[in-house]
């Protein structure tokens, strides 16, 4: 495993960390033991940074995380998200009052005394010019309940809108070989700022494992299912955005240029971690024989100049148009 650092929170986390949220809710049917299974072995791996929310089955994968605090004594660092819980989800609600709620949740659910990074959880629009809002994130952290916070953004545009905030240690964003605009502008700035980049979704909701076909059957409950034009929330946290069918041609024609011994998800991964501003990928995992194929790519060869070009071309080709100018 391989390891970099979180902006100014100074953490030493694994280039390939886990994302909850398959574990929590809206992925289909999850069983806890295989979960409790796969998380134990991403920690015996060396991946010591888990990405959640309190959304994520109701707090259903923040406790299953407290459970394997309490069974492991390795360190390591949790990321929850506050803000999705509001109904009406609207910035007004991004108050101190409810920020401290969220958060006492979620340290009850943790079973933490103070959160080592709470981060808002992609918030409305309106929420980035709000000084209530990241004033209660500076006092939530002054009174010890958080050591650092950071953002969960939709857009490139809403990121350079946190990166204004100087309290923001970490920005956490779509970013994979179906959505590399964040790569153009928006690295170059959060490493001027100190804030480290979580790159979320990194598989494309699975269509880079090429895996997926077109009869492939979804869940009632996977978001994959009931999500694809942005029903339930955000249509890019969805395939990243792609055209299922589309998504499905773009991955057939990634795979003529993964790497012997490289499976399509583990071309993917490194693709990532050819960005050096990239702290973390955070793939989910639902059993530990997919933790152990996640981790293996942090220690990978880079990929050539000649299969970064091919990634960039068929982005260029096929899904540019459909996503270069809405995130």
């Amino acid at each position: 495993m391989q390891y970099r650092t979180l902006g100014k929170t100074g953490y030493q986390i694994s280039t390939i960390s886990f994302g909850a949220w398959a574990i929590g809710g809206t992925w289909g049917v999850t069983d806890d033991q295989e979960s409790l299974a796969t998380l134990h072995r991403a920690l015996d791996l060396g991946i010591n940074f888990f990405d959640t929310a309190d959304v994520y089955g109701d707090g259903h994968s923040e406790r299953l995380i407290a459970q394997l605090r309490r069974e492991r004594s390795e360190p390591l660092y949790v990321a929850t998200k506050a803000g999705r819980r509001l109904d009406p989800h609207t910035a007004q609600g991004y108050t101190y009052a409810n920020l401290r709620a969220f958060a006492e949740r979620s340290l009850k659910n943790l079973e933490m005394d103070t959160l080592d990074l709470l981060q808002l959880h992609c918030p409305p629009g309106e929420v980035y010019g709000l000084d209530e809002a990241f004033d209660a994130l500076d006092r939530l952290q002054s009174e010890g309940l958080l050591r650092h916070y950071g953002v969960s953004v939709e857009t490139v545009d809403e990121a350079f809108s946190a990166l204004r905030r100087p309290g923001v240690a970490s920005l956490q964003i779509i970013f994979n070989a179906f959505r590399p605009k964040p790569a153009e502008t928006l690295f170059a700035a959060a490493g001027k700022a100190d804030v480290g980049i979580i790159a979320r979704v990194p598989l494309a909701s699975g269509l880079l494992t090429g895996k997926l076909r077109a009869d492939t059957a979804f869940a009632a409950d996977d978001h994959r299912a009931f999500n694809r034009h942005g029903e339930a929330f955000d249509r890019g946290e969805t395939f990243s955005g792609v055209d299922y069918e589309v998504g499905l041609e773009a991955a057939r024609r990634l795979q003529e240029v993964v790497s012997p011994g490289m499976t399509p998800a583990q071309f993917a991964l490194r693709w990532i971690l050819m960005f050096p501003e990239v702290t973390c990928a955070i793939p989910g995992a639902r059993r530990p024989e997919q933790a152990e194929a996640n981790a293996a790519a942090a220690d990978l060869g880079p990929l050539s100049h000649e299969q970064m070009l091919a990634v960039q071309d068929i982005y260029d080709t096929l899904l540019r148009a459909q996503i270069h100018p809405h995130w």
